[in-house]
């Protein structure tokens, strides 16, 4: 009988989550983006404290980002309001010693000039200037127009703030609120908490390189036809995002879906079986881990039709011979690195019944350490699944939850295994 981990349905995993932040806004228009984004981090669990430059309060009030936070916003340096806790009118080392980090978002091109001199001229320059540089990050997001983005000295900037222990994240390209289209743009709210919330995870998979194949595979019957499956590849795209939080060099090899790339993943798009095997030979060399999570079609047309096969009246379909494709599983598996312990390969089997004996069947035949079983049309574009691990040693149940959720304890099983 199957071990039952302890996982409350509906969990999603969050770094940022019991953390006090600092957010910290600076002049630009896209102010606007931290308010959705302070939304964002309370939703996430954080805890947040205002404080704007008084440039930042042209663009948006106060009174907007105190409704949101559910505390006072600080502006100025001589506010002689109690700010954490302490009644010494210094509110810039009050507010700094209680953050668990400060992000300024946005961070203009003047005020990141400001901090690379260590200029504090007003509450968020010296706050960002008296933060434990130790104990407490300090996160830009940029925010400008394209010229002053590629402009040299803010290019010396942002190098110098990141050699000085700033972290600097990167800027979305895009239609620009002067007109212009470029590289500037502060990044998106969902991005902005993304990236925040990646930074305080426990870095395990920090060095390795993890190599995911995710989604359905295309099989060409003709040029108009095609086999497949109803894999969304969420589950797969979950893993990616849950191995890079934790640090790893993200390879994910995916089938044609509807998903956008996970921050610090690096895409590579195919749509056959025999497609994603090239891919996977591609990159697996210097992998030290393999995640098989697509749905790779077990068979495909042994000859697809030059034009597209038409109906001849006579009520017969046409004749389809089909052949099996590659198992990149069981081909990576028995590879001299995973058979020395250099590659740790972990398999999925999506089922439709007797799941537990199926997955440990798939298991032996596959030769891996690992492998992940779920009943696939109960979890096929869905957000939430339920998982039975399976190793030599036994099995346990990953009960039903966000598939972010499971990725995330999968994803720190596999690197307490390695």
């Amino acid at each position: 009988m199957a071990e039952k981990m302890e996982f409350p349905a509906g969990t999603t995993p969050s770094g940022v989550a019991g953390r006090h932040i600092v957010l910290g806004l600076s002049g630009g228009i896209a102010c606007y983006k931290a308010a959705e984004f302070c939304r964002a981090l309370i939703k996430a669990g954080a805890t947040v404290q205002v404080v704007m430059t008084p440039s930042a309060a042209e663009f948006i009030t106060p009174v907007t980002m105190q409704a949101l936070s559910g505390r006072a916003v600080f502006i100025s340096q001589w506010d002689d309001r109690t700010a954490g806790g302490v009644d010494n009118n210094m509110a810039h080392i009050n507010l700094s010693r209680e953050a668990d980090a400060i992000v300024v978002a946005p961070a203009s091109a003047d005020f990141m000039a400001k901090l690379l001199h260590g200029r504090a001229d007003e509450l968020l320059s010296l706050m960002c200037l008296a933060r434990p540089i130790e104990r407490v990050p300090l996160i830009l997001a940029p925010a400008m127009n394209r010229e002053m983005w590629t402009h040299p000295a803010t290019q010396r900037n942002v190098a110098q703030l990141r050699a000085d222990g700033a972290h600097v994240l990167g800027v979305d390209a895009g239609a620009q609120a002067c007109g212009e289209v470029g590289d500037g743009r502060m990044l998106e709210p969902d991005a902005l908490l993304e990236a925040v919330d990646a930074f305080f995870y426990d870095k395990s998979l920090a060095g390795r390189h993890v190599l995911i194949t995710a989604g359905p595979t295309v099989e060409a019957i003709d040029p108009v036809r095609v086999l497949t499956n109803r894999s969304s590849g969420k589950m797969g795209f979950a893993l990616a995002s849950a191995a890079a939080r934790a640090g790893a060099r993200v390879t994910l090899v995916t089938g044609p879906v509807a998903l956008a790339t996970p921050s610090g993943v690096q895409r590579v798009d195919v749509s056959s079986a025999a497609d994603m095997f090239a891919a996977v030979q591609a990159d697996v060399h210097d992998a030290h881990v393999f995640i098989a999570c697509a749905a790779v079609a077990d068979w495909t047309p042994a000859t697809p039709a030059a034009q597209k096969l038409k109906k001849d009246g006579s009520g017969e379909p046409p004749a389809l011979r089909f052949v099996e494709t590659v198992d990149i599983l069981a081909t990576v598996a028995a590879s001299a690195r995973a058979q020395s312990g250099d590659l740790y390969c972990v398999g999925f089997a999506a089922e439709s019944h007797d799941l537990e004996r199926h997955a440990q069947a798939k298991r032996e035949r596959k030769n891996v350490p690992l492998l992940v079983g779920n009943i696939g049309p109960a979890t096929f574009g869905q957000d939430d699944n339920a998982l039975l691990l399976v190793t030599a040693q036994g099995t346990e149940e990953m009960p039903l939850a966000s598939k972010k959720a499971l990725a995330h304890a999968l994803i720190k099983r596999i690197a307490q295994a390695i």
